[in-house]
């Protein structure tokens, strides 16, 4: 029976100290090669706190699965800020391209569960509702409507 150890790492810098070391000493295994995998397969999250997954099986072989950040973690780092929405009266509220929502979808993956890229910014443009954000120039809730309408096929279709 294999052993599993789950952690919330910083992107691309875990470490062998807390949390993973103190759970992977006891099983034997190079915590070393371990740690190095998952800095290779979160170096993408920097800055971000990322779900890893460590999966020792008994001849004490491993695999790390990396999970995804919050959909909101990964929009305010797309945009460069480190909060919500803020103040509407002094100031106007963030505005991310639709490039950019494309990216956060594309970065969510297969956790979105999106059957094609129009429904995973539909689903990034939902978040941006809840956060306050302008999409492409328009309240989110705005943008939504128009990618729905078709508005934005020719953008969300092309190949990438």
């Amino acid at each position: 029976m294999a052993e599993v150890v789950e952690a919330l790492v910083d992107g691309g810098k875990a470490s062998a100290g807390p949390p993973l070391g103190p759970a992977l000493g006891p099983m034997g295994v190079n915590i070393g090669k371990i740690v190095e995998e998952i800095n290779k397969k979160t170096k993408d999250f920097a800055g971000m706190k990322v779900p890893v997954k460590v999966i020792i099986e008994k001849d004490k072989s491993f695999s790390v699965t990396v999970g995804t950040p919050p959909m909101s973690a990964l929009i305010l780092k797309e945009m460069g800020i480190d909060k919500g929405e803020g103040d509407r009266k002094n100031e106007s509220p963030p505005d991310m391209t639709i490039e950019q929502a494309k990216k956060v979808a594309r970065m969510k993956g297969d956790s979105l569960y999106a059957k094609d890229v129009k429904a995973g910014v539909l689903t990034v443009c939902g978040t941006c509702v809840s956060m306050g954000f302008f999409v492409d120039g328009k309240p989110a809730k705005q943008t939504i409507k128009l990618i729905k309408n078709g508005d934005y096929d020719a953008d969300l279709t092309s190949s990438e």
